[in-house]
């Protein structure tokens, strides 16, 4: 036996420990519940042969009997709340096997090679990321429920990053997979899965029972079983958290045989996708997201953005030979169809964008982004600003008409130390979070328009959107501060021949004579911060944008 195979068995035996030492807390807890009862029926069978008679051995064992049934209602209680508690699913697109047959096939000969059992389905994440999820605890509440008579417990869903497929060769992916694969041989472990249930089920009722919104009366059988859920959970978190380590442990070392070599190159390319990603959602996707635009295909617009990072950085340089392979999402069969569902997904999750398309929440196609996004961006963030300094009483500049705004308003406002850029910037603050709260909330839920099955995040539950977050607020100077930049953008546009632009990997960006102008951002945060407006007067004058002319606004 090699020195591989000793470790994954060492690796199963220490999973398979921990998953005992799981479950012997689970039947330390039902011995705790049944303890009194099994008090009282020796009670009553020794009252019955005649031993401890008399009045108050008699008091004692109806005593102990009431305490017993009380304990085994509220146990019963419990145990019914944790069994009703819904497991948090992870939202995803599911891909049903009729609309990838080639991505099936490839998991299953995986799954095949490492002599495991083959994933239940595939679903796809808007993330660098890949693992299996067990959803069986849902699928024995459907048994129980009689909505599902063939409801049984199956492997594990595959998720995948969606940025892995259309960055990715097949190849990569198949290596990059494969100790993802592995691991659907713990999951059949009947000690491990039923672990993970008992696990997976205190976890949800911790998180029901501190769910608001319930009257008291209902309320408190509920926030009681989570306090019960949550001491046995405290109590599992150590063992829970090695047996996942060991099972992740074993299933790299099962996985080790299987395209070794292409795995180390897989994982490069694992660390390029996700800057790639992080920069194309923070720097691209967040601003449309704000104008009320989603991106409709945000995986292919990964691969332009990893592109231009192969060619800015030399680290990364040769990795775009290899884009003449074939790249994962062909095992799709409609790979745009996919796209749209995990970019709309994305825009839920990371931005809190409505769940359909509407008239303020409409999808963007990469070659509209700059007129659609960029310049529609500059023109609101510049009416926005005049609106400001109109509400202050801003005059307008001296050789400028009054019912037009120009640049040479702002930069008089703010020219000057000691000037009133923080009575600007907390204005403009107090004005986006005014916009920000009129935006519509995330509609109804609607089916995902890939494979079969309900809506991802109506999985996941009632927490508010979105529920991760790209950014922290902004402050009022750096608001300003963009404010301004998009006034400057817009009279260069209007005055010099400027055009709006996109940068894969910076995001909106002012185009000059068909270059891409970066060095904006010194000049405007000298204005903004240090009320110093030469270095922007000389950016101006090279570039040659007329601050005294009219600029149209949204």
């Amino acid at each position: 036996m090699s020195g591989i195979d000793v470790g994954e068995e060492l690796g199963a035996r220490a999973a398979q420990a921990r998953a005992l030492a799981l479950l012997r807390i689970r039947s330390r807890a039902l011995a705790v519940v049944i303890t009194p009862a099994a008090v009282a029926v020796v009670l009553f069978a020794a009252g019955a042969q005649g031993h401890l008679g008399g009045a108050f051995w008699d008091g004692v064992r109806w005593a102990v009997a009431a305490v017993a049934v009380v304990v085994l209602l509220v146990a019963a209680a419990v145990a019914v709340s944790v069994a009703r508690a819904r497991p948090a699913v992870s939202p995803t697109v599911p891909v049903a096997e009729e609309g990838a047959p080639d991505l099936y096939r490839l998991v299953r000969d995986l799954a095949d090679r490492l002599g495991v059992p083959a994933p239940s389905a595939i679903a796809l994440t808007p993330d660098c990321d890949s693992w299996l999820e067990d959803r069986t605890h849902r699928a024995h509440r459907a048994h129980r429920g009689g909505a599902g008579r063939e409801a049984k417990e199956t492997a594990p869903v595959l998720v995948i990053g969606s940025p892995f497929l259309w960055w990715m060769r097949v190849a990569e992916l198949r290596a990059v997979l494969a100790p993802v694969v592995a691991g659907t041989d713990s999951s059949a472990h009947p000690d491990i899965a039923a672990a993970r249930r008992f696990v997976r089920g205190l976890d949800a009722a911790v998180a029901d029972g501190a769910a608001p919104g319930r009257g008291a009366l209902r309320g408190a059988p509920v926030t009681f079983a989570g306090w019960v859920a949550r001491l046995l959970l405290r109590a599992c978190r150590e063992h829970a958290a090695e047996m996942e380590r060991c099972v992740a442990a074993t299933a790299s070392m099962r996985a080790q045989g299987v395209d070794y070599a292409l795995r180390i190159a897989a994982q490069e390319q694992v660390g390029l996708a996700y800057a790639g990603w992080d920069r194309l959602l923070t720097r691209v996707a967040l601003p449309a997201w704000r104008m009320g635009r989603w991106p409709s295909r945000l995986d292919a617009g990964v691969v332009s953005a990893l592109t231009e990072l192969s060619r800015r950085d030399r680290l990364a340089d040769g990795f775009t030979s290899r884009l003449g392979e074939r790249p994962a999402c062909d095992l799709l069969e409609e790979p745009g169809v996919a796209d749209e569902a995990t970019s709309l997904l994305a825009a839920r999750l990371f931005h809190g964008g409505p769940a359909e398309s509407g008239p303020d929440w409409a999808p963007v196609d990469w070659q509209q982004y700059p007129e659609e996004v960029v310049d529609r961006k500059w023109r609101t963030e510049a009416a926005r600003l005049h609106r400001v300094l109109d509400a202050m009483g801003v005059p307008p500049a001296s050789a400028a008409d009054p019912a037009v705004p120009t640049l040479a308003r702002v930069m008089e406002h703010l020219a000057g130390p000691g000037g009133p850029g923080e009575e600007l910037a907390a204005g403009i603050g107090a004005a986006v979070a005014r916009d920000d709260a009129r935006t519509p909330a995330p509609g109804p839920a609607q089916p995902a328009p890939v494979g079969a099955g309900p809506d991802p995040l109506d999985l996941w539950g009632p927490d508010p959107l979105p529920l991760f977050p790209l950014q922290p607020p902004r402050t009022g100077t750096e608001l300003l501060a963009d404010h301004v930049a998009a006034m400057v953008c817009c009279a260069a546009v209007d005055t010099a021949g400027a055009a709006p632009g996109l940068d894969w990997l910076d995001g909106p960006a002012l185009l000059v004579d068909g270059e891409r102008r970066a060095d904006l951002a010194t000049p405007v945060l000298s204005l903004v911060e240090d009320g110093d407006p030469d270095p922007l007067r000389s950016w101006l004058a090279e570039v040659g944008v007329r601050s005294d002319k009219p600029v149209r606004l949204v």
